[in-house]
């Protein structure tokens, strides 16, 4: 069997599914690239990939896209890295600079915009000054940098507001592939990730490289990590509001 590209997103909440795979995988089986969630997409896309944990609002732009595992990036409402940070309250809003490492919170805060809080906003890509750049008055923020000491007062949890809207969790990211791969590696793998998730502690140990936040809380209490049947229906409900928007 030819090894397997894999990409993978670079932020904490996936040091688990690094440490099933970099540990419990065998290295002839896999060959593995650590970037942000839109190079996985693009990655993919272009088929410089084979398998991706991709933001979920690209799936619809890949060919022969097939969920292939049992585990997702998710949340039960909270998530406390997907953010709508502002200097305003959210009626003042006018525009909002967006995060261009993640397809899926883009997507997810433009719904919320028209299904929840009945706004419309200016968008503009995020610059890369925005701690200091006076027109940045509010802006979608995602990831590890959330958790940065930043003058926003005003912070809105994007899945804790699409739980409002919907009643369901979340799922920002999926692995996903472009092609069907072997039954054998996907059990593999799947066996990977699960070992993984139940070294929770081993995982930030060993990846982690100077986040000063509470790693083992975030993991534990707000990422929800199995694919679900109930993430499964959100999934489906979030790419038909795509659809829509």
């Amino acid at each position: 069997m030819e090894k397997i590209k894999i990409s993978i997103v670079s932020y904490a909440n996936t040091y688990p599914f690094l440490l099933g795979i970099e540990q419990y995988m065998h290295g002839d089986d896999y060959e593995i690239f650590k970037d942000v969630p839109s190079e996985c997409a693009t990655k993919l896309i272009s088929n410089k990939v084979d398998l991706g944990l991709i933001p979920v609002a690209t799936i619809p732009l890949i060919k022969n896209a097939h969920i292939i595992s049992d585990y997702c990036i998710g949340a039960n409402g909270a998530v406390k890295t997907v953010l709508l940070m502002s200097k305003v309250p959210l009626k003042d809003i006018r525009k909002v600079y967006l995060d261009s490492e993640s397809r899926t919170s883009v997507n997810l805060v433009k719904v919320l915009a028209k299904e929840l809080w009945h706004k419309q906003w200016e968008y503009d890509n995020l610059p890369a000054d925005y701690k200091t750049n006076p027109d940045v008055e509010s802006m979608v923020l995602i990831g590890d940098k959330t958790q940065q000491d930043l003058p926003f007062p005003f912070q809105y949890d994007l899945s804790e507001e699409w739980m409002k809207l919907t009643g369901k969790p979340f799922v920002f990211a999926a692995w996903v592939a472009n092609k069907e791969l072997p039954k054998e590696f996907i059990e593999k793998f799947n066996q990977a990730l699960k070992k993984g998730l139940d070294n929770i502690p081993q995982a930030i140990q060993q990846y982690n490289v100077g986040l000063d936040y509470n790693l083992e809380e975030y993991l534990k209490n707000y990422i929800s990590y199995p694919f679900d049947q109930d993430k499964k229906d959100a999934l489906r409900l979030f790419l038909d509001y795509l659809k829509k928007n």
